[in-house]
């Protein structure tokens, strides 16, 4: 396992996945992990785990959640349920074509990570999932380059809108005020953005960037600044 970054502090973390040979294969990758990642529980499913944690919690910083562990059908409602009660996801899934990783963050997932890629990429999704540097691992960059796109990201309308709402205030609390949302939803819609933009090769790390990116796009005119 890589060594980490010191400024990085201890994540907790929860698992939700079917299959017992994955909660056991997350564990151990987390295991030797530096900074620290406290595993605080793992479930079978979505239901399990909202019946203990029904709403975002400092208890848990991010869930990872196995997205086709219900059958063949990938469960896009129960990522949405997650994410729409503020908790950040990094879906951890077999399944990788292109529609289902943009499925899944559209649904709000903040990053995805193929189970066929290494345990260090599930890793650094979850301490990404924290900050405000987006992580792109493999599949999720391949998904998104591959998009109907050329040079510019395609932008959910919610993610539209609360980038829009950033670029006009001061801070995260008052875009959430003025859409209605959680602090934390804020901050899941402008890290997706900001992991869009990285995966086609037009980093916006800083506000004034992301800020830079939207004009450039058409997303906000100088005059809505």
């Amino acid at each position: 396992m890589l060594m980490r970054n010191g400024c990085r502090s201890k994540v907790s973390v929860a698992i939700i996945d079917c299959q017992d040979v994955v909660h056991a294969g997350v564990r151990a990758w987390l295991a030797d992990a530096w900074p620290p990642v406290d595993v605080i529980g793992s479930f079978l499913s979505v239901e399990e785990f909202m019946s203990v944690y029904p709403t975002a919690t400092p208890c848990v910083d991010v869930v990872t959640f196995g997205l086709a562990s219900y059958g063949d059908c990938p469960r896009f409602d129960a990522l949405r349920r997650l994410c729409l009660a503020g908790h950040r996801v990094v879906v951890f899934s077999y399944p990788h074509n292109y529609e289902i990783i943009l499925a899944s963050l559209d649904a709000g997932a903040v990053s995805y990570v193929a189970k066929s890629e290494s345990g260090d990429h599930l890793l650094e999704a979850i301490y990404a999932a924290r900050s405000e540097t987006p992580y792109v691992a493999p599949r999720m960059a391949e998904a998104l380059l591959n998009d109907k796109t050329s040079g510019r990201p395609r932008l959910s309308n919610r993610e539209r809108e609360v980038l829009l709402a950033w670029c006009q205030l001061e801070n995260k609390d008052l875009v959430a005020e003025r859409l209605y949302i959680e602090r934390s939803t804020v901050r899941t819609h402008l890290q997706r953005a900001r992991a869009k933009y990285a995966a086609v090769g037009r980093t916006a790390p800083t506000k004034a960037a992301l800020i830079a990116r939207a004009i450039q796009d058409g997303i906000l005119s100088v005059d809505e600044l």
